[in-house]
């Protein structure tokens, strides 16, 4: 394999050595899409749609990352509120931690399930999680449903965090 992850990537067959079997040739089999012109940020197209609040599913989860101040922020221009508020996001997931610590209350992914499985990386063995199903059925029984409250998404409060107060030591898991 070879390329770049915002260029493109090809691959040859290879030898156990690494070299290039006879009579095989390089192919690409991925190239990242153009961007619109003047794109300050140099998404494509794609990425602009998925980030977008106007393809944005009804009743977004608080943890939606359109949400995030620090990208809103990026997104108007204001540099320094931008790297502000990533600092206070990153520096709220370290207190949640220590929180949860504390507590011996363990980090439990929603959307997301232990295998049992552990992997070995060059940063040492992880354990390894799978997707559950469960966005899915939430998505389903939201796009399912007739309710519709006027909620402007973009009104709604970025919150990312799988407990509601833990300092409070509370458990309620935040919708």
């Amino acid at each position: 394999m070879t390329g770049k992850w915002n260029r493109s990537m090809s691959y040859q067959p290879c030898d156990a050595e690494g070299e290039p079997l006879p009579g095989t040739e390089l192919k690409e089999v991925w190239r990242a899409a153009d961007f619109p012109k003047n794109d300050k940020f140099q998404y494509t197209h794609f990425a602009h749609k998925i980030n977008s609040f106007d393809t944005a599913p009804k009743k977004l989860l608080a943890s939606d990352s359109r949400l995030r101040p620090d990208r809103y922020a990026l997104e108007m221009g204001d540099l320094s509120k931008a790297g502000a508020e990533k600092s206070n996001l990153e520096e709220t997931q370290r207190a949640e931690k220590r929180c949860r610590d504390e507590k011996n209350q363990p980090f439990t992914p929603r959307w997301f399930a232990l295998t049992g499985e552990v992997a070995t990386t060059p940063w040492g063995d992880l354990e390894v999680y799978e997707y559950n199903g469960k966005y899915s059925e939430h998505r389903a029984s939201v796009d399912n449903s007739n309710f519709d409250d006027g909620t402007d998404s973009k009104s709604i409060e970025f919150n990312p965090w799988q407990y509601g107060n833990i300092e409070a030591g509370s458990n309620k898991k935040v919708e």
